[in-house]
């Protein structure tokens, strides 16, 4: 054996796994907000192809207009962020990451659907599309980003 050359530590194999675990994590986590992403586009789409009328207000005093598909997209990936970022720190403090991980982004996805229950000049069948695409977005992004949370 080299004198000169160390073992690492049971520090620096925890560090190292630690990047690694969280590389993965940031990774499924980017790559589950483009599939989800995708998906909200196509539902979006799917409902304007029906005659859904995918139209809101931001307030009752504006007439409805017409909700991109990139808003979609937008909006998912930025959800899928900010549950990554999330998921980063429950790996890092929780005890018990991916059962939080889940317990929180439930939680969170069931206050999302405030914004569809009160959009403005919205249709019963524009609001249960938006809610559903809150449900598609989550049931992409937190079962993928919970399952690299159980592999510390």
């Amino acid at each position: 054996m080299n004198p000169t050359r160390q073992r690492p530590t049971t520090d620096d194999t925890t560090d190292r796994a630690s990047a690694t675990s969280a590389r993965t994590i940031i990774t499924t986590g980017a790559l589950a907000g483009l599939a989800a992403a995708a998906a909200t586009v196509v539902t979006a789409a799917a409902a304007q192809a029906i005659d859904i009328p995918m139209q809101a207000a931001a307030s009752a005093d504006e007439a409805a207009q017409d909700i991109p598909l990139w808003a979609y997209a937008q909006l998912t990936v930025a959800s899928a962020v900010i549950g990554t970022l999330l998921a980063l720190a429950l790996h890092r403090w929780a005890r018990r990451p991916a059962r939080t991980f889940v317990a929180v982004t439930a939680a969170l996805t069931v206050v999302s659907f405030v914004g569809p229950v009160t959009a403005h000049h919205a249709t019963t069948a524009t609001r249960v599309v938006l809610e559903l695409t809150h449900v598609i977005a989550a049931a992409i992004i937190i079962p993928a980003v919970a399952a690299r949370l159980g592999r510390r």
